[in-house]
């Protein structure tokens, strides 16, 4: 005690290490919105910032009974900060079990372009390996793996149908029983946590101006983060996360996707909203184009993924073409 006191009379209490604000970050990745892509740059970011990036191995287990909400966010919030935490996992309340609430973040896309980046991905894997679908689903059946697109839906394979198809949602609405039924209950939830929990919800189609939001306002996790992804070197990686053998459903299929997911689209068609008056306040300009009509009206082309907001001596390597139809 006595060397303790001398210390402090010496040289008053030892320095605290400042913490950025906000020091706590969840990044609740949604399947198939580029996450793999932003994993591959925070990896990077966080040796460069030295920030505690935390990931889990646990990629299928989206929803967690009230005992395991409990353990993770202690868990989480136990971790060294400034940290950012990265799950696919369901908006949790910290809150709610006495934690401080993190700032969230979230990408989203086209929920038809993102269920059919699934529905192959799980069959066929990308480019880091052929076989490792086999890993990744190796008891689905040679004629489920081989499952025509077309068939999936208009039969109504449960696969190609609802709940299954209501993903988006319930990585916004959160843990509740409610969040996983197709409808306005859960819609609305979802809205309300992006507007007051979540920091920023951009748009892969437009993954650019996300990373230059997200540098923007949390520059101590992503300063740099363009030239990062626009390095060649990282562009070599991200190819690799391009998933194969996809095929184009039929327009009537299509059409059928969509009215399945009107709830999915019309989240999305609000992000998206949201992330352009956000664009236009930081003075980004999208592109002036026509809205495209919503889905009830219009059978596009699926895999026509909006073009992304690029500079006009963007190369020919079709890099970002690539990553947007991962």
């Amino acid at each position: 005690f006595v060397g303790n006191s001398t210390y402090l009379d010496d040289h008053g209490p030892p320095p605290q290490k400042v913490l950025p604000f906000p020091s706590q970050v969840v990044y609740n990745r949604v399947g198939k919105c580029g996450s793999r892509t932003v994993v591959l740059l925070l990896r990077i970011l966080s040796e460069k910032h030295g920030f505690n990036l935390v990931t889990s191995d646990i990629h299928n287990k989206t929803r967690l009974t009230k005992n395991e909400q409990m353990e993770l966010i202690k868990n989480i919030s136990t971790a060294e900060q400034p940290y950012l935490f990265t799950r696919h996992v369901h908006f949790l309340n910290f809150s709610r079990f006495g934690g401080d609430q993190p700032v969230y973040i979230n990408i989203i896309r086209d929920p038809v372009n993102r269920f059919l980046s699934n529905y192959f991905f799980r069959r066929f894997g990308d480019w880091r390996g052929e076989q490792n679908h086999m890993i990744r689903t190796p008891s689905m059946r040679q004629e489920e793996r081989y499952l025509d697109i077309n068939v999936c839906i208009l039969e109504n394979y449960p696969e190609c149908s609802n709940p299954r198809l209501f993903y988006i949602i319930p990585y916004f609405c959160g843990q509740h029983p409610r969040c996983r039924e197709p409808g306005e209950w859960a819609l609305e939830r979802a809205k309300l946590n992006v507007n007051e929990n979540f920091l920023l919800v951009g748009i892969l189609e437009e993954l650019e101006d996300v990373l230059l939001l997200l540098e923007r306002f949390l520059p101590h996790y992503f300063k740099d983060v363009l030239s990062i992804y626009k390095n060649p070197e990282h562009r070599k990686l991200g190819n690799l996360t391009v998933t194969v053998k996809k095929t184009v459903p039929s327009p009537e299929a299509i059409q059928i996707l969509y009215q399945r997911m009107r709830y999915e689209y019309e989240f999305y068609y609000y992000v998206k909203e949201q992330f352009h008056l956000l664009k236009r306040k930081f003075g980004l300009k999208s592109h002036v184009r026509k809205p495209r009509p919503r889905p009830e009206f219009f059978i596009p082309s699926p895999l026509e993924t909006e073009e992304p907001i690029d500079d006009e001596e963007e190369d020919d390597e079709k890099w970002l073409e690539d990553i947007y139809k991962r």
